[in-house]
């Protein structure tokens, strides 16, 4: 192969690396994009669940401290903040909302 021909070669292969990198981080900065929405949308959820429970107990007249306030707020869990959302509606005390807890 001429000096010339393998010079064009190695030009054109290193375009197309550079081309794959710069794709690669389009790609991988989209896919951060699409999981800070998913996560964002997720926490959304959580926090109007978690104030959901504070409202039923408001209007149930169920005092919330405010550490049992916080503990509320930090939940994450939509199975643990639907669990305690059902017991709000019913419960006589916090500690039957809260597993206990108060």
């Amino acid at each position: 192969m001429s000096a010339e021909i393998r010079a064009w070669v190695e030009e054109y292969e290193r375009k197309l690396r550079a081309e794959a990198r710069t794709e690669g981080r389009r790609e991988g900065r989209r896919e951060g994009r699409r999981e800070g929405r998913r996560e964002g949308h997720k926490e959304g959820r959580a926090e109007e669940a978690a104030r959901a429970v504070l409202t039923a107990l408001r209007v149930r007249g169920i005092a919330v401290p405010d550490v049992a306030r916080e503990r509320i707020l930090a939940e994450k869990d939509p199975e643990t903040l639907e669990r305690w959302l059902e017991r709000a509606i019913v419960a006589a005390s916090l500690a039957e909302v809260l597993d206990g807890l108060s």
